[in-house]
Order: C-alpha cells, then sequence, then structure tokens
C-alpha cells in the first residue's frame, strides 16, 4: 500500500504539523511541508500531495481568509475532517538573551492576533514581523547573522524552540488561556465520509445580486429544514467587486434527508454553491434532530406525495 502524502504548512515544528499527526494517528504518512496554505492546497490539486492539513478557523481571529480563499477557488477539493488544537506560545530567543533584549517579534499573522495583549504588558513597545509561518520565524532567528536579524525573538509553539537551537524567554504565551485553532484535513473530490450522527458540510453559496432578500433566502433553506448552522462567514469574490460569498458550515452530513434537502434548496435559488465536504465533527456532539425532519420523516412525507402523483 502506498504511503499517503500530506502538505502541511511547514517548516517542522507549526501547529499545522502537530495536528497533521493529531489526525493521522497511528498511520503512517509521508509529511511534505509547504511555504504556505495555497500552495499546500495545490500540491493536492496537482497530485504531488494526497491530503493537506490547513487550519480552518482560530477562536481568536475567527475564519483563516488564506485557507477559506483558496478552497473556494481553483479545482473542487473536499474536506475530510477536522480536529481542534489549543494554542499557546513560547517566545523563543537566541541563547543568553532575555524578555528585556527584545524589541520585535517575529510571528505568523494569526499567532500575532493571539497574543498581542500579553506583549503589550510584558514586553512594551515590541514590534511584529510578520512570518510565513511560526517555525519559519524560528528558523530564521537561528540562522541568520545577528548584524542581519529582522527580528529578536520569535513565537513558536511549546517544544520546538530546541529543535532550532533556541532558547525560551517565556512560555505559555497567549491572550487566552482556552485560544485553540481548527484545522482540517482536505483531499481530492468523491471519497464520502459515512454520517456518523456528529457531523459538519462545510459549503461556499454565492448569492444572486439581483434580488433583495437573497441572503434571508438563503438561511430559510436551512431553518425550514431544521438544519442549524455552527460558522457562516461573507468573503469578497476577487473577480467582482462589491459581490461576497457566504463559506459556512452545516451541523449534518449530506447523506442525511434534512441536509440534502437545503442543499437542494440552495442549487435552486443561488447561483454558485460549492460542496466542501461532509465529514465528522471534531467535538463528537450528536446532532439533535428537530421533530418533522428526520429521514424516516422525509421519506414517510415523500411517500405520500408519491401516492397522491400515481393516483
Amino acid at each position: 500500500m502506498t504511503t499517503p502524502r500530506y502538505a502541511y504548512l511547514g517548516p517542522s515544528g507549526t501547529f499545522t504539523e502537530a495536528a497533521l499527526y493529531a489526525m493521522a494517528g497511528d498511520e503512517e504518512i509521508e509529511a511534505l511541508p509547504a511555504v504556505d496554505v495555497p500552495t499546500a492546497l495545490a500540491m493536492v490539486r496537482d497530485g504531488s500531495a494526497d491530503y493537506a492539513v490547513v487550519a480552518m478557523e482560530n477562536t481568536v481571529e475567527g475564519g483563516v481568509t488564506a485557507t477559506l480563499d483558496a478552497l473556494a477557488e481553483g479545482e473542487p477539493l473536499e474536506i475530510y475532517g477536522e480536529t481542534v488544537m489549543p494554542i499557546a506560545f513560547d517566545l523563543a530567543v537566541r541563547e543568553g538573551l532575555g524578555l528585556s533584549d527584545i524589541g520585535s517579534i517575529g510571528a505568523h499573522p494569526h499567532a500575532w492576533a493571539q497574543v498581542r495583549r500579553w506583549v503589550s504588558e510584558v514586553v512594551p513597545g515590541t514590534t511584529f514581523v510578520p512570518a510565513a509561518s511560526n517555525a519559519a520565524a524560528a528558523r530564521q532567528l537561528a540562522e541568520q547573522e545577528f548584524e542581519s536579524l529582522a527580528f529578536d525573538a520569535a513565537l513558536v509553539p511549546p517544544g520546538v524552540a530546541p529543535r532550532y537551537g533556541l532558547a525560551v524567554a517565556a512560555g505559555a504565551v497567549a491572550d487566552s488561556v482556552n485560544a485553540a485553532t481548527r484545522f482540517v484535513k482536505v483531499g481530492p473530490p468523491g471519497g464520502f465520509v459515512a454520517p456518523t450522527g456528529a457531523d459538519k458540510t462545510t459549503l461556499v453559496v454565492h448569492l444572486p445580486n439581483d434580488q433583495s432578500g437573497a441572503l434571508l433566502r438563503m438561511l430559510e433553506q436551512f431553518a425550514v429544514r431544521g438544519v442549524n448552522l455552527s460558522r457562516i462567514e461573507s468573503r469578497p469574490i476577487s473577480d467582482r467587486p462589491g459581490e461576497y460569498s457566504f463559506s459556512m458550515d452545516a451541523l449534518g452530513h449530506i447523506q442525511e434527508a434534512r441536509v440534502a434537502e437545503a442543499v437542494v434548496g440552495l442549487k435552486r435559488t443561488c447561483p454558485v454553491v460549492l460542496f466542501l465536504g461532509s465529514y465528522p465533527a471534531a467535538h463528537g456532539e450528536p446532532t439533535p434532530v428537530i421533530a418533522g425532519t428526520s429521514d424516516l420523516e422525509f421519506e414517510a412525507a415523500n411517500e405520500w406525495v408519491r401516492t397522491l402523483r400515481d393516483r
């Protein structure tokens, strides 16, 4: 059997790599670091990777725009699973340096957003230098000559600093002790994950721009069928200024009648509907099904209509 290849935001030592191994479990895999999220997803599209693990959203900044946009554009991809990782950082420095020596910090922008308050209180006046990933910032800090250093410290996942020959100036760096990031496993379309009763379905929907109440009609497709949305956010459509798409997670599986009927309703009323997968929710909590929306009740109603048509 061929070892599955997983692309992820590298280099080694990122939270994405940790999420990858958490999702892979005991499966033997080949991990392929990528410079950014669009590149990781492009590797799946061009066949140089079988799957990608990418950050989808975090509890501080919300949706990861690079992921949302890259999933919505280009050849179709589907989500096959998710995991949620708690997020806190170590502040890494070169050996012999401490907090008083730090004037600038390299980090991924989403990481910086999760520590701004801590930084302003502990090392006030420190400036932020964007990096492709937190591990990339650590590698850059370790490899640069002193006279060419772009920053004095790097935010890294716990335990990563020694991997790059760096020391830890401070640990448990976070504005919120409950911060977390949701990661998803993405692959080519067509390989349904069987429903578990605790599932999510991810969609991207464009609204008609010439109709009032279009957003309400979109939401009604879910509401009248008892489908709850756990996430919905708008993104600008890149080649159509002033127009927006909606990325959303519905609680349920496309193989459940209530979710399938909602997607049918979207397809009838919206110009673009992208199905990005149905997969087990990381929380594992069964989705409540309200009266009148179970598969059996949909089938009974459809059978009743069939008897009317056959008279």
